[in-house]
């Protein structure tokens, strides 16, 4: 019996991993209910948090980041992620990822730091679903940082948050 189970660990270890692996890509959350007011993003984290305006939290999402999202968002081209409040600026249903909410980036504060720095702040900063290209990935997309400094999220949950996200909701996103 030992015997067999050495012949045959690597199968059986390989269906293991794709079970747990398919696990990941069920969606076991429950839709969004409600209007929501405000949204935080915990870099840290790879959450956005949506609430309403009794600050009861509606639902999480985990996102993927900047390609390099340690820091604040000092110039054009860095990789990282903003930090600081921001508002949606913009509902975009025809963008090169799926859909996308535009974040009010630069704001004051980004602009008189980049000009510090002598270089361009950058903008484009959004909320988006997959580029068609990493639409195969799925879910998997959030175990790698990989926009130019946008928040991802899978399509299905950028549908959600395109529905129920008005123009001017605020948005705070922490380190």
């Amino acid at each position: 019996m030992i015997i067999r189970l050495k012949k045959h660990y690597k199968l059986v270890l390989g269906i293991l991993t794709l079970l747990c692996l398919s696990l990941l890509l069920i969606d076991f959350s429950k839709p969004l209910k409600g209007k929501i007011d405000y949204m935080v993003i915990n870099k840290k984290d790879r959450e956005l948090l949506v609430f309403n305006k009794n600050n009861k939290l509606l639902k999480k999402y985990k996102v993927a980041l900047g390609f390099k999202p340690n820091g604040k968002k000092e110039i054009q081209g860095d990789g990282k992620t903003p930090e600081g409040i921001y508002y949606i600026n913009d509902k975009n249903p025809n963008s090169v990822a799926y859909k996308n909410l535009g974040i009010s980036y630069p704001n004051s504060d980004d602009l008189k730091n980049s000009k510090s720095l002598g270089k361009p702040s950058g903008g484009d900063i959004k909320i988006h679903g997959l580029m068609k290209k990493w639409v195969k990935f799925g879910r998997f997309h959030r175990f790698l940082d990989w926009t130019g400094g946008c928040i991802a999220v899978s399509n299905s949950e950028m549908e959600e948050l395109y529905k129920n996200v008005p123009l001017g909701t605020k948005i705070i996103i922490n380190p």
